[in-house]
Order: structure tokens, then C-alpha cells, then sequence
């Protein structure tokens, strides 16, 4: 039995959360990072992190596919973030988003804007971020670098090497999904990537291939990342979840259930 961490979840919208954290505990999962998306779901990982405590950790975020719908309430929203931050380990989801269907709704310099402020705000109160690069991998790095944060993962990176490796210098990290069973951009930036700069994760409920996905699958992220690697099972395990606990400031395992 492994030690893992799940250093990105979006624990509030999976259907039956006790039976999942549970199966969690059960595949060995140590911790899990609980990302928010907005002020409804920044309360709930609030509330999740609160009666899981020392198991589950808050993320607050704003994520930039969500724009459009918190532009009526953006100032409370980013104070809902700092307001709270005392309270999670991190900000997150955040970033840029430059798919087609995002763009219709949100300008690319809406989006710098209001992640310019988010990452101001991590640099402020030394929280790491949880950076969303869709389509956006050199400016979501560009405007990280140039805001002076030190701490960040680029959660699910399918980026080009050549950004990557600038990621990588900058001294960040990034994450390894499900998807890198499979998915063919994402497995060479997993094989790229040296083991001190990786973290596992889910992004559950995400459906990779037809299963919808739970905090307990970080195990088969875990699986894909040392097939790729070439490295035993045990030391990627080790490895990533001590980077998860480094970035993240984690106050250590929980104690065994009773």
C-alpha cells in the first residue's frame, strides 16, 4: 500500500462523496487537495475540508471558464478568496483558458486581468497556485514568472517542451492526470518532467475513457507515471507525495481511523 496524494480534486461535484473518500482512504490515499471554481464551490471545499479535516485540504479558486458567470460579482468573489486563504493551502483552479467555446464568452484580456489579480494575491500571501493553461500554456507560465510567484503547479499540462522547460527552470511544478494513460501530449510531458516537479492528481469527477473519476484513481495515475518513468512504483509514490507535501505546506498524514 502506497502513500499518495490527490493534489487536484473537485470534490464537491462527485455524486457520493463519503463512499468516495472512504475508497480513497482505502487505496491509500494520504491527502487530498479539494480545488474550488467559484463562490458556490469555494463554500463547499470549505465545508468538505472542515469534516474531513487533516485528510482534505481547500483550494480556492476562480476558474477562468467561469468567468462570465461571476462578472456580476467579481470583486466579492476575489474577496471571498482573500478573505478565506488562511484557511486553504493554496489558490486554485485559476488561470487561462483559450478554448474557442471560453473566448466567445471571455476575452483573453479579461482573463489576464483577473488572473494577474489572483497570482498578485498568491505572491502577497505565499500561497502556492493551481494554474488552468488551456491553449494558454506560454502566457499562463508568462504571467506567473513576470508576477514574481515562486510556488505553482500547471495542473494537467499538455503543452509544448519548449514552455515546459521553462516551467521546469522557473523551479515549478506539474501534474500527472489519468490521462497519462493515454493521452499522448500529456505522457510526453509526464516523461519530461523530472520526478522532484511532478504531483499525481485526478481532477475528479473528469471521465477518462468512459469511467468517471474518484480521488482512489490517483493509484492508476500513479501506475501510468512509473510505466513512463521507468522508475519502481514505490519511489514515484514517495516522491510525488513529498512534493505534494512540500508545495502545499501539508501538516502531515492524518492518524488511522479508529
Amino acid at each position: 500500500m502506497y502513500q499518495l496524494v490527490d493534489s487536484h480534486a473537485h470534490l464537491e461535484e462527485l455524486e457520493d462523496l463519503d463512499p468516495a473518500i472512504e475508497r480513497a482512504r482505502e487505496a491509500g490515499v494520504v491527502a487530498i487537495v479539494a480545488v474550488g471554481s467559484e463562490y458556490r464551490s469555494n463554500n463547499q471545499v470549505l465545508e468538505i475540508a472542515a469534516k474531513h479535516h487533516g485528510f482534505v485540504h481547500p483550494a480556492l479558486g476562480l476558474h477562468p471558464g467561469l468567468l462570465p458567470q461571476a462578472a456580476s460579482s467579481l470583486e466579492q468573489e476575489l474577496q471571498f478568496i482573500e478573505d478565506h486563504l488562511p484557511h486553504a493551502v493554496a489558490i486554485g483552479e485559476v488561470g487561462l483558458d483559450y478554448h474557442k467555446r471560453v473566448l466567445s464568452v471571455s476575452s483573453k484580456e479579461r482573463q489576464h486581468a483577473v488572473f494577474g489579480t489572483l497570482l498578485s494575491l498568491g505572491k502577497r500571501h505565499r500561497k502556492p497556485i493551481i494554474i488552468h493553461s488551456r491553449y494558454a500554456w506560454r502566457d499562463s507560465f508568462a504571467l506567473t514568472k513576470e508576477a514574481g510567484v515562486e510556488l505553482a503547479v500547471f495542473h494537467w499540462y499538455t503543452g509544448p517542451s519548449n514552455v515546459l522547460s521553462e516551467i521546469l527552470d522557473a523551479g515549478y511544478f506539474v501534474s500527472a492526470t489519468l490521462a497519462a494513460e493515454y493521452h499522448a501530449e500529456h505522457r510526453r510531458a509526464v516523461k519530461e518532467a523530472p520526478m522532484e516537479k511532478l504531483l499525481l492528481e485526478t481532477d475528479c469527477p473528469v471521465v477518462y475513457r468512459g469511467h468517471r473519476s474518484e480521488p482512489a484513481d490517483v493509484a492508476r495515475s500513479l501506475l501510468a507515471t512509473a510505466e513512463l518513468k521507468g522508475l519502481p512504483t514505490d519511489l514515484v509514490a514517495e516522491t510525488t507525495t513529498q512534493n505534494a507535501m512540500s508545495l502545499f505546506d501539508l501538516p502531515g498524514f492524518p492518524p488511522p481511523r479508529e
